[in-house]
């Protein structure tokens, strides 16, 4: 590892990122704390399996009625915002070729803009058209922010935009790019932020040190695309960082990146794994497949597998006893978490890249003309109960906090639900 990637609270005067703070008064809390059972803090939420235990989201959203506000964004992005307490965390890119990368930090209470960080790409940031250099949702544990992008570039950041640690992958790992783009978002357990990187060239995943940065450990991964992120899950009174990519499913300490089982009888290069309930969902060419994990150095169990579960682009969302996949052509389809059986199947208006998220018995789809359709669940078929169109392409993952649902374009956020109420000062 070169030194240069490896420093801690101390800013070098080499390092490519000018800061923009335009800090409101009396909206920021300074120093780090735990996280609540409100707090929407990674890819797909707490749990990391698009459920939210909030109550008073919007079972219906209407823009006249919900839209709380909507923010202007300064660029490109199809990562998820993430919400602690009365602040929004959300990265964009901007430039010809997406090398300016923007971490922001917004008001809850109206949308203000807290603080913006901006730094200069050190890797690759060749993407598809569609894709973009800021697809990675952010992770946060209450005190550190953990920011990646395409580039492999990775900004740790206190909760008032102050740079603790900064390391470009892409410099340490050369290989490790995909001229797709790279898409796979963080995980933070253990003391440590959980990076899957792997592409055609090289293929890895490490732990890196939330103090400092440097690696605690790190893992050979197949080479071969993948898009897919992280998962936890709970295993006794600790949990287990899950790793899919279509030739290999993995589950590791996160804490020391020992491998305790892997399996390669599964996977899959996009949808992600969904676990809740000590079962995980895994998403692969033949469908969906249930599976209970057994002692450390034993293979899972395989419970059900359902070729007319498979999902696309989204990953499964687990509501309750249900399983909930959707195809890119709008295809929703409901499922039976004990045995796979599907219980109904909904037409909805396509095509979709973002994962559903689900609050109560409602669930929230997005598809990439911006029209949100919310899903009645507790129809016999399924039901459509309101849509809303935002009227621009939307591919992110929507984000639940506080009784509201966050959206996000390439130009804005938005978000629908009761307003939060003011951050004391």
């Amino acid at each position: 590892m070169n030194p240069l990637f490896s420093f801690s609270s101390r800013i070098p005067a080499w390092l490519p990122c000018r800061p923009t703070l335009a800090v409101v008064a009396g909206l920021l809390v300074s120093g780090g704390s735990a996280l609540s059972a409100a707090d929407w803090s990674q890819f797909r939420g707490p749990s990391g399996n698009g459920l939210s235990a909030e109550t008073g989201v919007p079972a219906t959203l209407d823009t006249a009625r919900d839209l709380a506000w909507k923010s202007d964004l300064p660029g490109r992005g199809l990562s998820s915002p993430i919400v602690i307490g009365d602040r929004i965390f959300v990265t964009c890119c901007s430039g010809p070729k997406e090398q300016r990368l923007h971490i922001l930090c917004l008001s809850a209470v109206n949308g203000a803009r807290l603080w913006e960080r901006q730094f200069s790409a050190t890797g690759r940031t060749v993407c598809q058209e569609k894709m973009s250099v800021a697809a990675n949702t952010p992770a946060c544990d209450g005190k550190h922010l953990v920011a990646t992008f395409s580039s492999n570039d990775i900004f740790c950041l206190d909760l008032d935009g102050n740079l603790l640690w900064f390391r470009g992958l892409g410099h340490d790992y050369p290989n490790a790019a995909d001229s797709l783009g790279m898409a796979s978002s963080l995980i933070l357990s253990g003391g440590v932020a959980i990076a899957q990187v792997q592409s055609q060239s090289e293929g890895f995943v490490v732990g890196l040190d939330l103090e400092t940065g440097v690696n605690r450990w790190k893992l050979a991964r197949p080479h071969e695309s993948n898009w897919t992120s992280p998962t936890l899950l709970k295993s006794g009174e600790g949990e287990l960082a899950i790793l899919l990519s279509a030739k290999a499913l993995a589950a590791l300490e996160p804490a020391t990146g020992k491998i305790v089982w892997n399996t390669t009888d599964v996977g899959s290069s996009i949808p992600s794994a969904t676990a809740g309930g000590g079962v995980l969902f895994v998403p692969s060419k033949r469908g969906l497949t249930a599976l209970q994990p057994g002692a450390a150095g034993e293979a899972p169990k395989q419970l059900w597998q359902s070729g007319k579960l498979r999902p696309g682009t989204p990953s499964p969302v687990l509501l309750g006893e249900r399983i909930y996949t959707l195809t890119d052509a709008g295809i929703l389809s409901c499922g039976d978490t004990a045995t796979g059986d599907v219980r109904w199947q909904l037409r909805l208006k396509g095509p979709f890249s973002a994962t559903p998220v689900a609050a109560g018995h409602m669930l929230y789809c997005i598809n990439e003309e911006g029209a949100v359709q919310v899903v009645d669940t507790t129809k016999p078929e399924g039901e459509v109960a309101s849509e809303v169109k935002l009227a621009e392409a939307v591919l992110s993952t929507p984000s639940i906090s506080q009784g509201a649902i966050y959206f996000r374009s390439d130009a804005h956020l938005w978000r629908f639900g009761k307003a939060s109420p003011a951050v004391k000062p």
